[in-house]
């Protein structure tokens, strides 16, 4: 139980922080509104300065979120997803949430230079290119843009964007096996405010994911997710050799990334 008054040699803005997130937890729901500045410094005898810490902490952690002019209210519950080789729509069907896609761009490009040499090709090589928006429960995600090399699934999006990439190749006998990823902290661009409907924060996680099959690269795929929508669940274990040795340009060891043993975790 939280009291009215924080207690001696405790951060005040601590009980603060305990008190709404306390509110969020049993009696509020999505969308409404936490008791205001005025009546918080009221109520525990504190600065509206260390009401605003507390608040700036919950908001930071994505449990509440500002509106402008309107107030603070309970913020929907971050989607935590995990570092595995499925798909978006997966990946949220594992997680009791509705899948969407709203395809903004699709058809096929030349590549540039960095993609055609992540996907191990000339650069100019023809690829396909699909940019969606992914929702969650109708609520937008992230804007994922894909590539994927021609002459690995010529018909690829004769009839349209495939529902899921990922299974379209596994149809024409390329299987997604393993892959790499990268993730980056960095502030969302106009565009990608308004296509994700971002009005509180700027905040967002870039990705970029190279997918294989065997030793052969099979797509790019660039993603810009909510930061006050997104987390990563990534599992650890003890430390163990790395699996795909980096290489050099030269291709010493190998042009592209070696095989994972046979037997190996993937």
């Amino acid at each position: 139980m939280v009291t009215a008054r924080a207690h001696s040699g405790e951060h005040k803005y601590l009980a603060v922080r305990a008190y709404l997130a306390d509110l969020v937890a049993t009696r509020l729901s999505v969308g409404d509104a936490v008791p205001s500045e005025r009546s918080l410094t009221e109520r525990f005898g504190v600065s509206r300065m260390t009401v605003r810490q507390a608040v700036d902490a919950l908001v930071t952690e994505g449990v509440l979120e500002r509106a402008q002019g309107r107030g603070t209210f309970v913020a929907p519950p971050r989607a935590d997803f995990e570092m595995r080789l499925t798909t978006f729509g997966e990946e949220a069907r594992r997680r009791g949430l509705v899948p969407g896609a709203d395809v903004l761009e699709a058809g096929t490009a030349p590549a540039p230079a960095p993609v055609a040499e992540a996907l191990d090709r000339p650069a100019g090589t023809p690829m396909h290119r699909v940019l969606r928006l992914r929702t969650a429960d109708g609520n937008p995600m992230s804007l994922e843009e894909a590539w994927i090399p021609v002459d690995l699934a010529p018909d690829l999006l004769d009839r349209g964007v495939p529902e899921s990439l990922y299974a379209a190749l596994r149809a024409r006998g390329l299987d997604p096996t393993w892959g790499e990823e990268t993730i980056t902290a960095a502030d969302a661009t106009p565009d990608e405010l308004a296509s994700l409907e971002m009005r509180t924060s700027q905040a967002v996680m870039r990705t970029t994911r190279r997918t294989f099959g065997g030793d052969a690269p099979l797509m790019l795929s660039r993603a810009c997710y909510r930061g006050d929508r997104y987390s990563v669940f990534v599992p650890l274990r003890e430390a163990r050799p790395t699996l795909v040795p980096r290489t050099d340009r030269s291709g010493a060891t190998a042009g592209r990334p070696g095989r994972i043993p046979e037997g190996s975790p993937r």
